[in-house]
Parts: structure tokens; sequence; C-alpha cells
């Protein structure tokens, strides 16, 4: 059974820093990409970056270019997204995906739960 788990949210002050993890289980974690996305309440799911399976590719959205850093470690069957000069519109459920390079949720196998960060003004 394919298991994907998310942690690493919480509450945070804008400009603080956070450190997600995706842990994956029951699949060749190394065979897949992984992306991350975030949804607001009320919201579309929307995609937040995405690394290929040998970490060599990355690919951010423009909205969080410069402050949000994906990387994974295979040995772990673990992926990883830091945070950093967090803001309010940060604020989301955070999910994991696995699947093929890309930044569609079509194109993503299995997905975490997912793990809330907060952004307070």
């Amino acid at each position: 059974q394919v298991q994907l788990v998310e942690s690493g949210g919480g509450l945070v002050q804008a400009g603080d820093s956070l450190r997600l993890s995706c842990v994956a289980s029951g699949l060749t974690f190394s065979s897949y990409a992984v992306g991350w996305f975030r949804q607001v309440t009320g919201k579309e799911r929307e995609f937040v970056a995405v690394i290929t399976w040998s970490g060599n590719v990355k690919q951010y959205a423009d909205s969080v270019k410069g402050r949000f850093t994906i990387s994974r470690d295979n040995g772990k069957n673990a992926a990883y997204l830091q945070l950093n000069s967090l803001k309010p519109e940060d604020t989301a459920v955070y999910y994991c995906a696995v699947g093929k390079y890309g930044s569609r949720e079509s194109e993503y196998t299995y997905w975490g739960q997912g793990t809330q960060v907060t952004v307070s003004s």
C-alpha cells in the first residue's frame, strides 16, 4: 500500500521559515518525480514545486521562486520543501505527490494527506 506522509507544518510569523517533509512507503520512490502543491480552503489546489527522480531538475511556481527550495533523499524515501521568508499568503494546506514531472495535478499518481502551514502577519 502506497503511503505519503507530510509533516513539518505549523503556525509561524511572517518572515519565518519551515521545513516540510514527505516520507513515502510502498513504492519505488526513486522512480518518481515529487511535487508539492498547496490549497487554500475554497480555492483550487495550486502547484508549488517539483523535483525529478534524480533531484537534478527542479521547477518552482513564480510566487515561491527564491523563497522555497525543494529537495529529496532517495535513500530515506523522503522529499523536503524548505519554506523561507514566509508570507501570510503562503498560508495553505501543503501536499506532496509522486508521479511524472510536471506542474499539473493530473501528472501525479499518489498524494499525501497534507500538512497545514499558517503564517500570521
